[in-house]
């Protein structure tokens, strides 16, 4: 039975460029022979892939293919088949002479079964990380190529990422320990070395790239080093003073608001931002949400007074 290339990439025949290079690209990581060892099976999976996809992934061969002109294997049909100088019909169809230039033998032409091995000859597959085995017949070997990087958006909550912390996520199917440093900001992208996906051609290990989402949180905001927090008094509170506990990234504090402070005044907490910065308290006056006659007959009895400059 003739196998349908298209099917091999398991892709339809109306299937774009970029379908078909995603296609295969999975699927070379899946059978690549370095990721099954001893594994025959996938080693024969991983050969049908990538000579589907020297023939579909190649814009002019995949419309010979589409035309009936070259078969399954790359080989031409029809009138093309045979008769051209013992080449099969390809020297002739692609004009005379060797079309590789100097130093391209017949025995690097010819392929396992006699025909031509098509995957070899136009050995410029853009997924040189899949080919770890394949050789460049206008320049040797391959030269090693890096290992994919792995994206992860990781969610962590506001102190975590204020005073730094260690999270264990699993990524690439293995459990990663990742340090997120003191200070770190929503946004902010981690770049793990060498955790990512293994090279295929003898390369270095990609990199695993942690994009960290920083959750707000319901009182603190953060401003450079320093952390902001409203601190909410009452009228009595602000024209008596009082002591007020407040929290801070590392636990509470007591904190004294002087006499007749005013909404908008802030209190500086020394060292208890982030690193050298500090935590800035603004004072936020709040009225009674429930009527008070006492609180009403008292504020009747004060002078008016002109707070206004306009």
């Amino acid at each position: 039975m003739v196998k349908d290339l298209y099917s091999v990439l398991g892709v339809s025949k109306t299937a774009s460029e970029a379908e078909i290079k995603s296609a295969y690209r999975k699927l070379a990581r899946k059978y690549h022979p370095d990721l099954n060892k001893d594994n025959k099976e996938a080693a024969e999976k991983f050969k049908e892939i990538s000579a589907a996809y020297d023939i579909i992934g190649n814009k002019e061969r995949r419309q010979k293919y589409d035309n009936n002109e070259i078969d399954a294997e790359g080989k031409p049909t029809g009138f093309g088949a045979s008769g051209f100088g013992g080449d099969g019909g390809f020297y002739s169809a692609y004009g005379a002479g060797n079309p590789f230039g100097q130093g391209f033998s017949g025995t690097q032409r010819a392929g396992m079964n006699g025909g031509f091995d098509f995957s070899s000859i136009f050995g410029e597959d853009i997924f040189s990380q899949f080919s770890s085995q394949s050789q460049n017949f206008r320049g040797g070997a391959r030269r090693p190529r890096k290992g994919e990087d792995i994206a992860y958006t990781m969610k962590i909550n506001f102190l975590d990422a204020a005073n730094g912390s260690e999270q264990k996520v699993f990524i690439g199917g293995r459990n990663i320990n990742v340090k997120i440093p003191s200070g770190t900001i929503d946004g902010q992208t981690l770049r793990l070395k060498g955790l990512g996906n293994p090279s295929l051609n003898g390369g270095e290990n990609g990199d695993v790239l942690i994009t960290l989402n920083v959750q707000p949180h319901p009182y603190f905001r953060l401003e450079g080093n320093d952390v902001h927090i409203d601190l909410p008094i009452t009228i009595k509170e602000a024209v008596l003073g009082a002591k007020i506990t407040v929290p801070t990234l590392t636990g509470k504090v007591a904190v004294k608001v002087p006499p007749y402070s005013n909404s908008g005044e802030k209190l500086r907490l020394k060292g208890k931002g982030i690193k050298s910065g500090d935590e800035i308290i603004t004072l936020k006056i709040l009225t009674s949400s429930s009527k008070s006659s006492e609180l009403e007959n008292v504020l009747e009895k004060l002078p008016d007074v002109n707070v206004r400059s306009f």
